[in-house]
């Protein structure tokens, strides 16, 4: 009760974390059925108990990170950003090799993966937040205001793209849209966005004309894939996916009822919305949908009730990075975006994704608390005043 008791922040955007934890049991659970035949003798119980740990865990970091002064998380920001450098440095010389990509770094002693471009999306927005906030008086001033702020959100994501290039152009369409919020001109933003489609042009290009066997070639092999180039046929887990969102019709086929899950890869983590649509139908993919909709209004209402820059930056801007990722996962999975390695937040089967999403839904819960403590010190103020005025008394000099 006492855990209850000093539980505050934004009682809906905890009830959205439960949501998504619930639906996430439950669509791991089904959609693990033939890997864990595969991998685990077909104990079916494994992945679901493992999914179970890591949202506990999940939710411990929520409770323990919303008790945090958010304050505290902007002298952190600088720190998390130059650890980010190195870890992806090493990343990409020594990153342990899954799906031919370089994304994650093993733990020796707990022999734990963990991909650090989830540590330097959470650093990055931080930052941003930190230096939007420190800089609002020069902010329209190029050298001054933007270059500061722009220059560490290149050098993460240059470092994230030759591995995840859909992850870094996500985190970096992410940070202009913060930078937008604050108050940072069109024009300079404008001039970034330019630049950053002439290097992957060029990029595309040299990798077209060279043949050169890189993770480039994969990126244009998608691409013309989604577009339907040289009478490409669709990759073979667009074809299940289709199928599986097919099969769902409205209220779909009911839990655990999924076909397609047996064929579709990674059902549980890239595909499992095109898994929760076979069994839920459109009804329940549209709840999933309003959910991370209703989480990003939510956040945007912190933004507009907390009185300090760095924390209405931190809310809103950790809240965006989580809802563009949510809706890549789900175009990806209905056949409106090129296939990509996203995952769904809070519902695929992960571990160090589960573990810093919570981290960042717990900084957004930090600052709404101490928005809620502000206004019910504001309220309790008004009604002392009033109690006096009505008892003709003066409030002291």
């Amino acid at each position: 009760m006492d855990v209850l008791h000093r539980t505050k922040g934004d009682k809906v955007i905890w009830t959205i974390v439960i949501f998504l934890s619930l639906v996430s049991l439950l669509a791991v659970y089904s959609a693990t059925g033939s890997l864990a035949y595969r991998e685990q003798g077909g104990h079916t119980e494994y992945y679901l108990f493992k999914q179970l740990s890591v949202l506990g865990m999940g939710l411990l970091i929520i409770y323990f990170a919303h008790r945090v002064n958010y304050t505290i998380y902007s002298r952190a920001a600088q720190i998390g950003f130059l650890i980010s450098i190195p870890l992806l440095i090493y990343t990409l010389a020594f990153g342990h090799n899954i799906n031919d990509a370089s994304r994650w770094i093993r733990l020796p002693v707990i022999n734990l993966t963990f991909q650090t471009s989830d540590v330097a999306k959470l650093a990055i927005f931080m930052y941003v937040s930190r230096q939007l906030s420190k800089r609002q008086h020069v902010i329209t001033d190029f050298r001054k205001g933007f270059l500061p702020i722009i220059i560490p959100v290149s050098i993460i994501c240059v470092l994230i793209m030759p591995a995840n290039m859909s992850t870094a152009l996500l985190l970096g369409a992410s940070c202009m849209i913060l930078c937008f919020i604050g108050r940072v001109p069109v024009r300079f933003l404008a001039s970034m966005v330019l630049a950053v489609v002439v290097l992957v042009l060029l990029m595309f290009a040299i990798a077209k004309l060279t043949k050169l066997e890189m993770r480039t070639q994969t990126w244009i092999n998608r691409l013309e894939h989604f577009t339907g180039e040289e009478n490409s046929e669709l990759p073979y887990q667009v074809q299940q996916a289709n199928i599986a969102i097919a099969g769902g019709g409205v209220l779909g086929k009911g839990p655990g009822n999924s076909t397609q899950r047996n064929f579709l890869p990674h059902a549980y983590s890239d595909y499992i919305y095109a898994t929760i649509i076979e069994e839920y139908g459109i009804f329940g993919a549209f709840l999933i949908l309003m959910a991370y909709m209703l989480l990003l209004l939510r956040s945007i209402r912190i933004y507009r009730k907390c009185p300090y820059a760095f924390g209405a930056f931190l809310a809103v801007g950790l809240s965006v990075t989580l809802v563009i990722q949510a809706l890549t996962n789900m175009a990806v999975n209905v056949g409106l975006f090129p296939v990509t390695g996203v995952t769904l937040p809070l519902v695929s089967m992960g571990g160090s994704s589960v573990i810093f999403t919570s981290l960042a839904i717990g900084i957004i819960l930090s600052v709404s608390r101490n928005v809620e403590e502000l206004e019910g010190k504001r309220i309790e103020q008004e009604r002392i005043a009033k109690v006096m005025e009505e008892n003709g008394m003066q409030p002291a000099a």
